[in-house]
């Protein structure tokens, strides 16, 4: 027997519309209201897998005002689905402000597995390391992006970006990095899917024309990152006024770094 729950986190197809679990579809037709960004887009997944059940608008210009209308209809006994127009709801879609709510109000929630644009992309590209940040979209201002290059020089930054901006995107992440290593995916999924992992420089080359499809990128973390994330917290101590040993002591104790390799490195920087 399968519990049965008020509310389901539902994920859709990011592109190729069979990618698309039979616990959602059997789910998508029992419930009785779907909410859902886009009720064209919706629609024509349902259409698909002949889904009878009633639609409703749920996006991030009313995700507020709609509680009240989640709680109603839930108080009559009734069984909500939450879709976004493609994949997963509330990585980078709308369902954080109802799920918060509902959660407080004390209605049982279940998220099915189901496709999501990061985990496949990460699936199928080179990684030495399982951490990554994921960030989302990535700021549009030049000195937004800058700051979040600079912050996460240490870790496999992944995010998403538009067609329109992401050549701008990687230049500005060069002007600050340097031609580092970054992994490119478009359309994933879908019949025009590519995925390209090379130098920035060499990504801006092959894409001079532009570049179509929807966007996801990692910026993989700079080369000898633990000796750069030492030096980095050295001058952070040095500046702080602590002396070599005590910088040595600090960082091997809480962190892990080797004594002697900090405080040699200590000495040699202003």
């Amino acid at each position: 027997m399968v519990r049965e729950f008020d509310f389901y986190v539902v994920p859709t197809p990011i592109g190729n519309i069979q990618d698309i679990t039979l616990r959602a579809i059997e789910v998508l037709k029992c419930v009785d209201l779907i909410a859902c960004e886009d009720t064209r887009v919706t629609q024509k997944l349902l259409n698909h897998y002949d889904i009878k059940t009633k639609c409703f608008s749920y996006h991030k210009y009313n995700e507020r005002e709609r509680v009240g209308y989640f709680i109603k209809e839930l108080q009559a006994g009734k069984k909500i689905a939450l879709v976004s127009d493609a994949g997963t709801p509330m990585i980078c879609d709308p369902g954080a402000v109802v799920v918060s709510e509902l959660t407080k109000a004390g209605y049982s929630i279940s998220a099915l597995p189901g496709a999501c644009a990061v985990t496949t992309f990460l699936s199928e590209i080179p990684r030495n390391s399982e951490e990554f940040a994921f960030i989302g979209f990535i700021p549009r201002g030049e000195k937004q992006i800058e700051e979040v290059a600079k912050k996460y020089m240490f870790s496999n930054l992944v995010f998403y970006d538009s067609p329109e901006r992401i050549l701008k995107t990687l230049n500005t992440i060069k002007s600050v990095r340097g031609d580092v290593m970054v992994s490119l995916g478009r359309e994933l999924s879908k019949l025009f899917e590519e995925v390209r992992t090379c130098k920035i420089s060499e990504q801006l080359d092959y894409y001079s024309d532009g570049i179509k499809g929807e966007i996801v990128c990692m910026i993989y973390a700079d080369e000898n990152t633990s000796d750069l994330d030492m030096i980095s917290k050295i001058k952070v101590l040095k500046s702080k006024g602590f002396k070599d040993k005590e910088i040595s002591v600090i960082l091997s104790s809480l962190l892990g770094f080797n004594k002697n390799e900090v405080y040699k490195k200590s000495l040699e920087l202003p």
